[in-house]
């Protein structure tokens, strides 16, 4: 455990940017959403209390390189970030990553259908590395389109601003309920791990990231419910 009977629990400064609706800020900057709840049941059981800071994806990174934030809940394989952290082994949830289409377009081929073609692109996001590589790839001549939100992507993508939308399922659901539209046809570009990500530098960081995954399968042996709605 990480604490004793007469000291207070450490507090973890835990990272995150926007993704609603598994994890982000509500008006008053606090963190909300199901990831945040077992995100802190998980911490909790390991010994540790949390708090949860917001923050941009770059100035996230940095500050997983720099120690001021302990750790993300979040996609393992980051490039950027591997000489600087250390990935849990337990997989607290999976994300969609798909591309979208309108009805009237059809079903793609990756990536020759990208070929000299519109891809809307959320700015903030970074994306599974094999498909960041494909976007860049000159030989495709792929248009980026980069919005703010995922209301204007979708309204980009309904408008024939672009061809497709590269996107998250659980935000575009989100999003397409609460705009009342129907759902898009889509293939899946790949299913992202949630794990977590611990900054090496915290002189115990071996000990936090073990501390977690042996706190999450306890609380998997035990049979807590640790299912995130479907993302």
């Amino acid at each position: 455990m990480a604490t004793t009977e007469t000291e207070p629990a450490r507090t973890l400064t835990v990272g995150f940017y926007d993704f609603p609706p598994a994890i982000y800020s509500d008006p008053q900057g606090q963190a909300q959403g199901p990831l945040v709840d077992l995100t802190r049941r998980v911490i909790e059981q390991a010994g540790y209390q949390a708090s949860f800071r917001g923050l941009p994806s770059a100035r996230l990174y940095a500050a997983l390189q720099n120690g001021t934030i302990d750790l993300w809940p979040g996609a393992p394989g980051k490039p950027e970030l591997q000489a600087d952290t250390l990935e849990g082994r337990e997989t607290l949830a999976r994300i969609n990553l798909n591309l979208y289409h309108r009805p009237d377009t059809p079903s793609p081929t990756v990536p020759d259908s990208l070929r000299k073609r519109g891809v809307i692109i959320i700015g903030g996001y970074n994306y599974w590395p094999q498909v960041n590589q494909m976007l860049r790839d000159p030989a495709l001549e792929i248009r980026l389109h980069r919005t703010a939100t995922h209301a204007s992507a979708l309204e980009m993508l309904k408008h024939r601003r672009a061809d497709y939308l590269l996107d998250y399922e659980a935000p575009v659901n989100q999003t397409l309920a609460r705009l009342g539209l129907g759902p898009l046809p889509y293939i899946q570009m790949h299913k992202v791990a949630i794990r977590f990500i611990v900054s090496r530098h915290m002189d115990d960081s071996q000990a936090v990231v073990d501390a977690l995954d042996r706190a999450y399968a306890e609380m998997a042996a035990a049979g807590e419910d640790l299912d995130l709605p479907e993302q």
